[in-house]
């Protein structure tokens, strides 16, 4: 959503622009400059928790924009200003139109999720702005950077969206040889983590897994000579901090989830449904298969699958597309 506050920001500089997130989640936004002040809730509370936030949120605000179909987004919506955008999903009654103004059909198909987004900024009357702002935590970089670096992230939240281990340390090692150093980060996740220090004592990698939040990342992306992930947080990050970024891509609808480019101000997608493409400084490699993207969670539908399109991908496939964009 940084694009439409990009967007809120550009057409009314002296506004006071507030986000409303998950706890959890406000990491994404972290020294985000168009924001005057983030609101942080709890995702599941009591009937009376969320009331006394309803309360402290009514009619505090001239225009709201719940950027989520969802019904606990527009009811906060509706609560903190008397105009109030939306979104609607496409199987859902126009009775849902009683909570808002305005609102848009959402489309989780053939929309990419910052153009979705950006038909908020349609309905607010302001001009599109398209630029995705990453986090920042305005420090320096960590200690046991040595040389020119180049950030590889190995490990999704789910196997579906895995490449292989022997994959990443051939990748590893050609990075190494060409001059790099080969940096890993991870999240604090304990599974995660071994699997970062495991592939960092086959290489000599040095391993950042567990040691750096969203915003000390982004800081570190910006530094960086390369980025190599798969479909993840860290990958949208590493393109929107304008630096080379090769993003491997099996299940996922790439039409709606993969990396917006800098500099892209189109409004349709950058990518299209089956077939790998560079543009600006992403380069999506998909998985090879007459059923990628199946947009399921992979070949044995249920989280713990794996998916052949991505452990089948050849780790020289993935090499030349990193020296390319090196």
């Amino acid at each position: 959503m940084t694009p439409l506050i990009r967007s809120l920001r550009r057409a009314w500089p002296l506004a006071q622009i507030d986000a409303l997130v998950f706890r959890g989640t406000a990491g994404v936004l972290e020294g985000n400059p168009d924001l005057n002040r983030l609101i942080v809730v709890p995702e599941h509370s009591s009937k009376q928790v969320r009331l006394r936030e309803l309360r402290q949120l009514w009619n505090r605000y001239d225009l709201s924009l719940s950027c989520l179909p969802s019904d606990r987004a527009r009811i906060y919506g509706w609560s903190a200003s008397r105009r109030h955008l939306g979104m609607l999903a496409a199987d859902e009654s126009a009775a849902k139109m009683l909570l808002m103004n305005d609102a848009v059909r959402f489309d989780d198909m053939n929309t990419h999720t910052v153009s979705m987004g950006l038909q908020l900024a349609d309905l607010a009357g302001i001009t599109r702005y398209s630029e995705v702002v990453p986090p920042t935590a305005g420090g320096g970089l960590p200690p046991g950077i040595e040389k020119a670096f180049v950030v590889l992230h190995p490990f999704p939240k789910f196997n579906y969206k895995m490449w292989t281990e022997a994959g990443w340390s051939a990748l590893e090692q050609v990075l190494q040889d060409k001059g790099y150093q080969v940096l890993l980060t991870g999240s604090n996740e304990a599974e995660e983590v071994a699997y970062c220090q495991r592939l960092a004592v086959k290489s000599g990698a040095l391993c950042l897994a567990g040691k750096l939040s969203l915003a000390q990342t982004a800081d570190l992306l910006r530094g960086a000579k390369l980025f190599v992930g798969p479909d993840t947080v860290v990958t949208h990050l590493a393109a929107a901090c304008g630096i080379p970024t090769v993003a491997l891509f099996g299940p996922s609808n790439p039409v709606k989830w993969g990396p917006w480019p800098t500099g892209h101000n189109k409004i349709d997608s950058p990518w299209q449904l089956v077939g790998s493409a560079r543009h600006s400084n992403v380069m999506l490699l998909q998985g090879s298969g007459d059923c990628v993207p199946c947009r399921l969670e992979g070949c044995d539908r249920h989280l713990a699958s794996w998916s052949r399109c991505l452990q089948e991908m050849p780790a020289a496939r993935v090499i030349n597309a990193a020296l390319d964009m090196l």
